[in-house]
């Protein structure tokens, strides 16, 4: 099913009628009714739009629960998978317990892989080019006239099943094939599911050595797994219905989906706790074996979702965001200026491409979304309407919009250049270690001295246990608690930066940025230093307290490693998780020292379900605790526990009210669900019992109170102890030879399996041509990053598969077989036929040629990615079938980058008002204004940045943006062919800007030449 928590885009919004004459409008404001009363239910009519923009009306359907009753009409693909169904039960009542394990194994395996191998790889497919329905036209199934027996087999099928407002001759093709497939669907789920709890019964068997205690918390734990199962895909179901069930939207459109209750329990409840029944019946089995086909099996399904289900929620609700957009920002400050007038508080497209809205938890409400609907009630129309939940941030800079303009206009300050202010590639663990740096060079060599203490013994075994336990005990207390206290005093006044301020000098320019600026710089290395020193540092108690067990199957060893490893596992997703959401300014706590960033909360991703998803990081050291089974490991996982409770109640928490005060939340998407849940039962039992039940409420708030006080009692006395115990101490390769470049550059083209048509003695290659139409110059003559256009021609019989390659001229020995790798610089004779790299097969199309019969013509153009980015001479290819037989060269095509006579800065701005625009694939919503002219293609795509809707006067007219950083390194190697500098990718980035990277190429020419222009 279809998991997403994107908002719908306009254009993918459509109709939802309610055939209520006297409804209320929806704006109206009016009362919720209580839980006590019953919601009117109204007859719902649901519109949806194919992709070719017919609009119809949606059927009801029925969910897969019906196939189990007899009042209802089954079609042929239901008794077939009823029959498969009842030869499962048949065989696990008739084969041998150890015939059937292997069976059901490897029938499980089977069904398994049909729904995450096949379904996915069939629905990925279909995503990116409606293939299942491309299929169902090319065979002909629903055409009256090419098979009018399918035909009218499939809508007795499809028929049969539905309710009186279905028409099959009237709805689309997409909605009928879409019908059909999730019966195909049907067969799948549930044949894989029946074979999973066949397996899982014949593997049953009673653990010996375990106590009657033991035994009924497994079957309790297990059944109420199973319990939880049920009610998470029931709940799931009831939220999506059967359109997001069966993945309506990779066939036709139906609305934005809305997505609350259990989709705020978890991430992806479907594929996450929605499999909690696969270790509840582990558990009642008693199998190991159980066990891990259960997790192979979950695993799996994550699978599905990493592979189709999260790049088809990209491709359908996702939106492109450039990179190095400069949107003006204003300081937190000024939230003092006045606020602006009430009629002017529409936003403008300046604040739309800043604060966008968030997808998820915002505040108190866990699934507020931005949603747009419209609505037609009889007798009157409600025109569409929107919400937007903005931040405390937006409504300071529309204030601050609304003040009288300075004399003087100052550029305005844009996130894009505080991010590459105050963020230059900073290592995260290992990530972008650079040993030219000082502080990675420092962090590598303290993390390897980690490692050889830990594998020398130097000393005797109990010694040395005990220097790795003081060892890791001293790095989780500094980390915690030595760099919280640091944290927090940051926080308060300012220690860090006012440090620097004192004892280092800056220049005058600079003033106190540059303390705030060498402040978080070095905050960053020693945070990260000390957090990778106490995953090292406790990773070596591990070490020494674990021994590898001689026998898995005697006592909970197996049990105990496969837990642990679990834990582990879920202590990297958290942190992962948490990384994905914060970025690098959350990672380092940068709103503890810069104050240019605005102030806004986003509750998205893991934060959406947890308010404080870093107690999950503990899980980790809980997992080796079980791995080891050592008394001091646990020791060192309690005080870690502890210690990141109170950075979190003492530093970080008091931080957040501070700076974003009630726009925080109280309770998380998880808490608010169990907190409901809880509500339910708790007026559940008070209805049972009786008068008794305000004695039991006021027993049980008594008890409560007492546990509540009693532990954060002993929570503050501990942490008084701590704090005074801490304040009395203080705490304190990346490039690669140009020559291995050009070597690996040419190995690359030679990694290629040429393959070869047997036969083309049928294929007369004199009939096939290929003419490259001249560039801006007049000739064969391109300049780097100009598109190549050729004209090609072919008999009408050519296949459909033929294809046209760039290759370096000499790469390729022969001119009938080509033996060498085009490195993606190929592009299909017939584009709309292919998907990505691999033919769609699709039938030739009947219509005809504008030359004579027996030739086929058209016009391929090479562009962005499928160009080569080194100035050089090239030969254009054309191949047959898919294959690598040469049918016609054009030869040579020169790519050519145009240097300047001199360095100025007006010859190299220039020269890159030229380049720049060519690199970033002429898109008029990326490239600079200065560089626009009327020539300049626009597109009427609504998705442009800002850049075409600002003047100006609004931005600096040389700044530029990128889709992706792809563009920036072509960028890199322009800049290296025409003035022989190099460049990493992320100082363009940091640029954006013509005049500025001019500056910076003349300075970076003038340092490594020695003499000024």
């Amino acid at each position: 099913m279809t998991i997403q928590t994107r908002p719908q885009t306009p254009t993918q919004t459509f109709l939802r009628k309610r055939t209520t004459s006297n409804s209320p409008r929806k704006t109206d404001v009016k009362q919720l009714p209580t839980e006590d009363q019953e919601v009117p239910k109204r007859d719902e009519v649901v519109w949806g739009k194919t992709p070719g923009g017919e609009v119809f009306r949606v059927p009801t359907t029925h969910d897969v629960l019906t196939l189990f009753h007899p009042a209802y009409p089954k079609s042929h693909l239901d008794l077939f998978n009823l029959a498969l169904l009842g030869l499962q039960l048949v065989l696990f009542a008739v084969l041998p317990r150890n015939v059937a394990k292997v069976f059901f194994f490897v029938y499980f395996a089977f069904w398994r892989g049909a729904y995450d191998a096949g379904l996915g790889w069939i629905l990925t497919k279909q995503s990116k080019k409606k293939w299942i329905v491309r299929q169902v036209q090319k065979l002909g199934w629903l055409d009256p006239e090419r098979r009018p027996a399918v035909r009218n087999w499939i809508k007795a099928q499809l028929a049969g099943k539905m309710g009186k407002d279905y028409s099959f001759d009237e709805l689309p093709l997409e909605y009928n094939t879409w019908l059909l497939f999730r019966q195909a669907v049907d067969v799948i789920l549930l044949n894989d599911f029946l074979a999973y709890c066949m397996f899982s019964f014949s593997c049953f068997r009673v653990p010996e050595g375990l106590s009657l205690f033991v035994h009924i918390l497994r079957w309790a734990g297990g059944l109420l797994l199973i319990g939880f199962n049920l009610w998470v895909k029931t709940e799931a179901h009831n939220v999506v219905k059967d359109y997001g069930w069966y993945w309506g939207d990779v066939f036709f459109q139906r609305g934005a989906l809305v997505f609350d209750g259990v989709f705020e329990l978890a991430p992806h409840p479907m594929y996450s706790v929605g499999y909690a029944g696969y270790y509840g019946l582990s558990l009642i089995s008693g199998s190991y074996a159980v066990l891990f086909v259960s997790l192979a099996g979950h695993a799996a399904q994550f699978g599905f979702l990493v592979f189709f289900e999260n790049p088809h929620i990209e491709r359908m609700y996702g939106q492109r965001k450039a990179i190095a957009k400069r949107t003006p920002l204003r300081p937190r400050s000024s939230s003092t200026l006045p606020s602006p007038p009430a009629e002017s508080s529409a936003s403008t497209p300046e604040l739309d491409g800043y604060i966008s809205t968030p997808s998820a938890t915002e505040g108190d409400t866990a699934t507020d979304t931005e949603l747009e609907t419209e609505i037609e009630l009889e007798g009157e129309s409600v025109v569409p309407t929107r919400r937007h939940h903005q931040q405390k941030a937006s409504d300071d800079i529309v204030a601050a919009s609304f003040l009288p303009s300075p004399p003087k206009k100052k550029k305005a300050v844009s996130q894009h250049d505080l991010f590459n202010k105050y963020f230059r590639r900073d290592t995260v663990i290992f990530r972008n270690l650079d040993l030219f740096r000082a502080n990675d060079l420092t962090l590598t060599l303290i993390v390897a001295y980690s490692v050889v203490v830990s594998l020398i013994p130097s000393v005797s075994p109990g010694t040395s246990l005990c220097l790795h336990f003081a060892h890791a005990l001293t790095w989780c207390l500094f980390h915690c608690f030595g760099l919280g206290l640091v944290l927090r005093a940051q926080g308060q006044n300012k220690f860090l930066v006012r440090h620097f301020m004192k004892n280092y000098h800056y220049p005058a320019k600079d003033g106190d940025r540059g303390a705030i600026v060498e402040a978080f710089t070095n905050w960053k290395a020693i945070y990260n230093l000390s957090l990778c020193m106490s995953y090292v540092s406790f990773l070596g108690v591990v070490w020494k307290t674990y021994s590898i067990p001689t026998d898995w199957t005697v006592g909970h060893e197996l049990l105990r490693h496969t837990l642990g490893a679990m834990l582990i596992g879920l202590h990297i997703w958290a942190a992962l998780e948490c990384f994905e959401v914060l970025g690098l300014f959350g990672w380092f706590f940068g709103d503890f020292f810069i104050e240019d960033f605005p102030a806004h909360l986003e509750y998205t991703g893991i934060y959406r379900y947890l308010n404080n998803p870093e107690v999950m990081g503990g899980a980790a050291w809980l997992g080796f605790t079980l791995i080891s089974g050592s008394k001091l490991v646990l020791g060192l996982a309690v005080v870690r526990h502890l210690a990141q409770w109170w950075f979190l109640k003492v530093v970080e928490n008091p931080h957040m009210q501070k700076l974003y005060g009630d726009s925080l939340r109280k309770d998380a998407g998880f808490v608010k669900v169990i907190k409901n849940v809880a509500s339910k039962n708790a007026r559940l039992l008070e209805v049972r019992a009786g008068r008794h039940a305000p004695e039991f409420r006021r027993v049980a708030q008594e008890v409560a109170k007492e546990v509540k006080g009693t532990f954060e009692k002993v929570y503050e006395e501990t942490a008084d102890v701590v704090e005074d115990f801490l304040a009395k101490s203080r705490p304190k390769f990346s490039e690669v030879m140009q020559d291995t470049k050009v070597l690996l550059q040419q190995s690359r083209e030679r990694l290629v399996i040429t393959r070869i048509a047997s036969d083309m003695s049928s294929y007369d290659s004199s009939k096939y041509k290929l003419e490259a139409v001249p560039g801006s110059e007049g000739s064969l003559k391109f300049h780097l990053g100009e598109p190549i256009r050729l004209k090609w021609e072919a008999p009408r019989t050519h296949s459909r598969k033929d294809w046209v390659g760039i290759y370096r001229i000499g790469a390729n020995k022969s001119t009938l077989v080509t033996r060498t790798s085009s490195l993606g610089m190929w592009v299909p004779v017939h584009d709309e036929e292919w998907d990505g790299d691999v033919p769609l097969g699709l039938s030739r199309p009947t219509a005809g040629s504008s030359r004579a019969s027996d030739i086929d013509c058209g016009i391929i153009t090479f562009k962005g990615n499928t160009l080569p980015w080194i100035a050089g001479n090239y030969e254009v290819r054309y191949h047959h079938d898919g294959k690598y037989n040469v049918m016609s060269v054009v030869a040579p095509i020169e790519i050519y980058v145009e240097k300047p006579v001199e360095l100025t800065f007006d010859s190299v701005r220039e020269n890159l008002m030229h380049v720049v625009p060519l690199c970033l694939d002429s898109d008029p919503s990326l490239i600079p204004y200065s560089c626009k002219t009327s020539a300049t293609p626009h597109t009427p795509n609504a998705t442009a940045t800002a850049q075409d809707e600002d003047s100006p006067d609004d931005r600096d007219p040389d700044d530029f943006t990128f889709w992706s950083e792809k563009q920036a390194r072509r960028i890199c190697s322009a800049i290296k062919q025409t003035f022989d500098v190099e460049y990493a990718p992320e100082v363009v980035v940091a640029d954006a800007n013509i005049s500025a990277l001019a500056r910076r190429i003349l300075l970076s020419k003038e340092i490594l030449t020695g003499s000024s222009e």
